[in-house]
């Protein structure tokens, strides 16, 4: 009867759950939910699905790396403004303090009919609800000659990794007066305006180590994320520096030549002394397994994150269709809160709040001078919809630019004790 009664008390909620399957609690058998990703989604689902059923759900987080490195925050390790161990993570927290199961390795396939995750080792782990934040894999193909192979001569440095790392390096090995290349992907792809923040820390980089460096942003976009912001700021500290070319400038890349650092254009072709290149991107690959992605990306529906195409499966941050709302740690940390609170009412009949959803993105331009774009948002008939936008204005005073940077550096703090402690 158990079963039956929240079944009737989620289609009261207007959830529109009626394909979801119950976990067995007459044989007193927790449910079980399985979290793919152990990112700004995954990991603050995990906690948040922990902390609100204390210890009724079993929570279990897949995630290969031990240590994570955020993405978010990574330009400003590039500028100098941060060191790489600080935007290092381990699962310490999540497993000790909120009693997670982690499991590091790799989820290889999904089998949704009986509901089990399969691992790299060949175990599989059984879900009554599935979490998928498994960020983005790459469409080498979107730039000609672009291949995984070359990644380590053009890093994209997209992913959490080491390959910021090597693109410092590489960018502070440059020759003098030299050449750093920047190719930012096609929409849409994870964090608009993060290409442009690591143009203008490497731009910080060369102006303190190598001052007559350029950098020549090679873009497929006719316009991009706060541009005339972004644009303002680098006229302002990087004088001459950089130099931005729209596809109808340059005509697009025709080739790259990794070997030779050449990027061939209709426009010219351009030689590189270091170089970032970040494809086009499109869901983690474990979503094709899962068959719950249409085309590149996931729909979910916008009221509780849960896939379109499989009401026992939900989607969060860059894999996840969430229309008016960007690809950012800020949205999926968000979205994670969405889920988990819609994923507790289901499996333990707890309270459900109606969705609503915020993103910031920060980009710092130079040293206290830092921009700002973000919106609210609530869960419409078939979107996520917009409720309220804000954006950095263009004539802040130094003080404004210098508050919006501290502001960043404790959002920055905020949603790591989210995801980790």
């Amino acid at each position: 009867m158990a079963v039956i009664s929240r079944r009737q008390f989620s289609k009261a909620a207007g959830l529109g759950i009626g394909a979801l399957t119950f976990p067995n609690l007459a044989l007193s058998a927790k449910p079980k939910v399985v979290i793919i990703g152990g990112g700004a989604g995954g990991a603050t689902a995990a906690r948040h699905i922990s902390k609100e059923t204390n210890g009724a759900v079993d929570v279990t987080l897949i995630e290969a790396s031990r240590r994570y490195y955020t993405c978010f925050y990574s330009n400003l390790y590039l500028g100098g403004y941060r060191s790489y161990a600080s935007i290092g993570h381990n699962y310490y927290g999540l497993a000790v303090k909120h009693g997670v199961n982690i499991i590091h390795e790799w989820a290889v396939s999904i089998n949704p009919s009986r509901r089990l995750v399969k691992l790299g080792s060949g175990a599989s782990t059984p879900y009554d609800r599935l979490i998928l934040s498994p960020g983005i894999d790459f469409k080498y193909e979107s730039v000609p000659g672009y291949t995984p192979e070359v990644q380590s001569r053009m890093p994209h440095a997209w992913r959490s990794g080491t390959q910021t790392q090597l693109l410092r390096s590489q960018v502070l090995n440059m020759k003098k007066g030299g050449i750093f290349v920047m190719v930012p992907p096609t929409n849409p792809y994870r964090c608009p305006p993060a290409p442009y923040e690591r143009v203008s820390m490497v731009a910080h980089l060369l102006k303190n180590n190598n001052p007559t460096a350029k950098v020549i942003i090679l873009d497929p976009k006719p316009k991009f994320a706060k541009q005339g912001l972004f644009m303002d700021g680098w006229e302002k500290h990087y004088s001459g520096m950089i130099e931005w070319i729209d596809p109808e400038a340059h005509g697009g890349i025709k080739s790259i030549d990794a070997s030779k650092m050449e990027f061939v254009t209709d426009l010219d072709t351009f030689t590189a002394d270091a170089a970032c290149v970040i494809p086009a991107q499109k869901a983690g690959a474990i979503a094709t397994t899962a068959s719950v992605n249409d085309g590149d990306w996931c729909p979910v529906h916008p009221n509780t994150m849960a896939s379109k195409a499989d009401p026992n499966i939900y989607v969060l941050g860059d894999a996840s269709v969430a229309k008016s709302m960007p690809k950012s740690g800020s949205s999926a940390n968000s979205q994670a809160k969405v889920a988990a609170n819609a994923i507790c009412h289901e499996l333990t009949g707890s309270a459900i709040v109606p969705a609503q959803y915020t993103n910031t993105c920060w980009s710092l331009i130079a040293t206290n001078d830092s921009i700002k774009v973000g919106a609210n948002y609530k869960a419409g008939v078939s979107t996520i919809e917009v409720v309220t936008k804000f954006i950095s204005k263009k004539d802040e005073t130094a003080q404004v630019r210098k508050s919006t940077y501290e502001e960043s550096v404790d959002w920055y703090k905020a949603i790591t004790a989210d995801m980790f402690s």
